[in-house]
């Protein structure tokens, strides 16, 4: 009985130790969680002390720096949210980003299209030029870029920065669009051939709605590092009346240097565009990436 009654306690507490241990692997080590933690608040310990601190006025501040706002006050951002200056560059920002991004999409769409689909000679040295694109930021170029955009009359213009930031964003956009365009099979186009379709129908109806996932990865990627541009605009627009969001804080800080919490407003809300278009996006960015490594 009593050999039974411990092979019995044995089976019933073997399943015990396998659940336990598949629970553990289902949610993972504590210390991996705890790390995940640390780096999500030292992310957003900043934006939050931004947007907070706008809440708050100079005294407050000066007293308390790490401090909860007590009382709350909104008049900071009431003050920046009825500035007609802060909607003009919103307003630029906008202009120079929405062309930017089509601008990149679609050339970028066009070029990958013939580096994807086209064997011809310098294929290759062409698509290695769009991936040594990456190494050269737009820091290194901006002298050059100062001197090509003042011959060609396009300073204080947002033309003047839209075309470069085009220029800039192509080889990010080449590079993951090519993958997906290479995997579209060909059969798909020899069907579409025989159809009777011509290369530019083929194009137009199969091509870009199968690559939409890069398109708009790549799109995004393109609103987003032109929202946030700051040393193109700097050398290029002189008027603060042609001046994007970014400028816009540097100038507002400069002139408002005294009201700290009111810089901190403005600060704050020159973000929230960005921050929500990509927070609305970012599965669309994680899916588009996926797609271009597996291409």
């Amino acid at each position: 009985m009593s050999v039974l009654t411990s092979e019995r306690a044995s089976r019933t507490e073997a399943p015990r130790v396998q659940r336990g241990s598949k629970g553990r692997d289902k949610w993972g080590s504590p210390v991996t969680y705890f790390i995940a933690f640390l780096f999500i608040a030292l992310c957003l310990g900043p934006v939050l002390y931004i947007i907070v601190g706008g809440f708050r006025d100079n005294s407050q501040i000066t007293s308390s720096p790490a401090g909860l706002p007590g009382p709350w006050r909104f008049d900071n951002y009431l003050d920046v949210l009825t500035a007609p200056t802060f909607w003009q560059q919103i307003g630029n920002s906008a202009i120079v980003s929405g062309f930017t991004t089509i601008g990149v999409v679609v050339l970028g769409v066009m070029v990958s299209f013939v580096l994807a689909r086209y064997d011809f000679h310098g294929r290759g040295l062409m698509y290695a030029l769009f991936a040594a694109g990456l190494m050269f930021p737009m820091t290194v170029a901006i002298t050059p870029l100062y001197i090509l955009v003042k011959q060609l009359g396009l300073m204080n213009s947002l033309a003047g920065v839209i075309l470069p930031q085009i220029a800039f964003g192509l080889p990010v956009t080449v590079i993951i669009l090519v993958p997906f365009l290479k995997a579209i099979p060909k059969e798909i186009e020899e069907a579409a051939s025989i159809d009777g379709a011509s290369r530019l129908g083929f194009f137009f109806r199969m091509v870009v709605p199968l690559s939409v996932p890069g398109v708009v990865t790549t799109g995004i990627l393109a609103f987003v590092a032109s929202w946030n541009s700051y040393l193109l605009p700097l050398f290029i627009l002189s008027d603060q009346a042609m001046y994007t969001l970014p400028l816009g804080v540097q100038a507002f800080a400069s002139q408002y240097s005294v009201n700290t919490a009111q810089v901190l407003a403005f600060t704050s809300l020159s973000m929230i565009p960005a921050l929500i278009f990509f927070t609305l996006f970012e599965r669309r960015i994680v899916g588009g990436l996926n797609g271009a490594v597996k291409g």
